[in-house]
């Protein structure tokens, strides 16, 4: 019997099927993914239909990407405590004042998955 091609170079490299859970979920039981809908946090790399992954067990401090309850809505900005706001990565969006009663902080983002298309097309 002949070979009718090339063998995988990544033949030596497999180590069995790839666990997502294990390389990008810490707790769980606190965490959630979540679809982005809007352009604001475009210049942190998270656009429109990307998803992202939100650990509601970890404490957001300034400069976290996070997930509030704003009015009843979801929103995800990056936290700021001086003054406490939260900020767009999106010059066309302006920062949000915290009001003195807070906010909800409902979760810490640590992924973004963006989809892409053939040729580098985003598919958000």
């Amino acid at each position: 019997m002949v070979p009718a091609g090339f063998p995988s170079p990544a033949e030596d490299y497999y180590d069995g099927p790839i666990d997502l859970d294990a390389h990008l979920i810490r707790n769980p039981a606190a965490t959630f993914i979540m679809r982005i809908s809007g352009r604001s946090m475009e210049g942190v790399g998270i656009h429109d239909g990307d998803e992202i992954i939100v650990d509601r067990s970890l404490r957001a401090g300034d400069g976290s990407i996070i997930v509030a309850v704003l009015d009843n809505e979801f929103t995800c900005k990056t936290l700021r405590t001086d003054p406490p706001r939260l900020e767009p990565a999106n010059p066309d969006f302006e920062p949000i004042p915290i009001p003195e009663e807070g906010i909800t902080v409902w979760g810490v983002v640590t992924t973004v998955i963006h989809h892409v298309l053939p040729g580098g097309a985003h598919a958000g």
